[in-house]
């Protein structure tokens, strides 16, 4: 079992104000209780949307936080590590994972993604091609994203046609898949669904963000039949 004590600490109204998901720091909250991270640690958090994902890692471990995001500029987030207080120990980058990222070789000891690795790391290359060479031999790497309980190969469900696009779908997949992906990429390799995604979910679907009340149909629609959050961890090989 997970305790979430910590993420129940931060201001629910801040939180909601920034989720652009599911609740990210609840997901991170749980892989993390998975990993090992200790202050001296460089931390690469990749995908870090709206950063509230770096605004734990600061407040809960101490540790220095690159936020990498393609979505949200480097300035939104500065603004926001500004107002948390966590502006000493995190770099706000703006960056498209996609490409060689501006990072020396080695330079992580470290690799964090919450729901965002399954836009650019859904093939076999991704991380032999873009992350292996930045995080040292036996860094901790604790993934979380949103996925299927069995392979869908892109095909859409009748029930979730109305409310998610082929582009959308094509990147969710199931646990066996993902480990064709990740696992040979790490030792002690763990993979499973999350304890946390009815509470993740339920706190994306209460905000007032226009997209999270067009997903409330779909989790009714879904009834808990397709759609779930896997967390992936291990150490770099």
């Amino acid at each position: 079992m997970y305790n979430y004590h910590r993420t129940e600490k931060y201001d629910k109204r801040f939180l909601s104000q920034n989720f652009m998901g599911p609740n990210a720091m609840l997901m991170l909250d749980e892989i993390t209780q998975c990993v090992e991270l200790t202050k001296e640690m460089r931390v690469l958090d990749l995908g870090c949307g709206t950063g509230l994902t770096s605004v734990f890692l600061v407040k809960e471990y101490g540790v220095q936080t690159f936020a990498v995001d393609l979505w949200i500029t480097a300035t939104d987030n500065y603004k926001r590590f500004l107002q948390m207080g966590v502006d000493d120990l995190v770099v706000p980058i703006h960056a498209d994972a996609t490409v060689e990222l501006p990072f020396a070789d080695e330079y992580f000891d470290a690799l964090i993604s919450v729901d965002s690795y399954h836009y650019y790391g859904n093939n076999d290359d991704y991380f032999e091609k873009h992350l292996k060479s930045l995080i040292k031999k036996g860094a901790p790497v604790a993934i979380a994203i949103p996925g299927t309980k069995q392979e869908m190969n892109g095909i859409i469900p009748d029930a979730l046609k109305p409310f998610l696009d082929d582009e959308g779908f094509a990147t969710l997949h199931c646990i066996e898949w993902w480990t064709q992906i990740l696992e040979k990429h790490l030792d002690d390799f763990s993979i499973k669904e999350m304890d946390c995604t009815d509470t993740a979910w339920s706190d994306w679907l209460a905000t007032d963000n226009p997209i999270a009340k067009q997903d409330i149909d779909m989790m009714k629609a879904d009834n808990g039949k397709y759609l779930n959050l896997i967390s992936v961890t291990g150490k770099r090989k």
